[in-house]
């Protein structure tokens, strides 16, 4: 516990109490997606090996794959030069965006500005977060 008390002391969170992370696959390098973090989803995603984070539009704490089972394991944190910014490298479950895609970062921009898919859907949404 020492270890992660330490680490909580370093790092600066801005005065809403929250650091920005991001989070990208161990294997590929590819980036899974930004979210943030409070004091209390470090100090569990520390102490648990698994990512969780501060859901800022629902106010809660959120373990990544909590509904849908596509949890992400931490293997590395790094931090920036200020301390104000986290980057966890995780092994990934299948997907880590909401949508099926293995990245949030899914789509990219053309010449005139529209929308494309780059990549392939590992699953379908409307399976793994059935309606209750």
């Amino acid at each position: 516990m020492e270890r992660i008390e330490r680490i909580l002391q370093r790092i600066n969170f801005k005065s809403d109490g929250l650091v920005p992370v991001a989070t990208q696959d161990e294997k590929t390098g590819q980036v899974l997606m930004l979210a943030y973090m409070n004091r209390e989803a470090l100090e569990r995603t520390l102490s648990t090996g698994k990512m969780h984070y501060f859901r800022r539009a629902v106010g809660r704490l959120w373990c990544k794959g909590e509904e849908s089972g596509k949890f992400q394991y931490v293997k590395a944190v790094r931090v920036n030069c200020y301390a104000d910014s986290l980057l966890f490298l995780v092994d990934q479950v299948d997907a880590a965006c909401h949508e099926g895609y293995f990245s949030c970062y899914f789509r990219e921009f053309d010449e005139e500005g529209n929308l494309h898919v780059i990549a392939e859907r590992i699953f379908d949404p409307d399976e793994v977060y059935k309606k209750k």
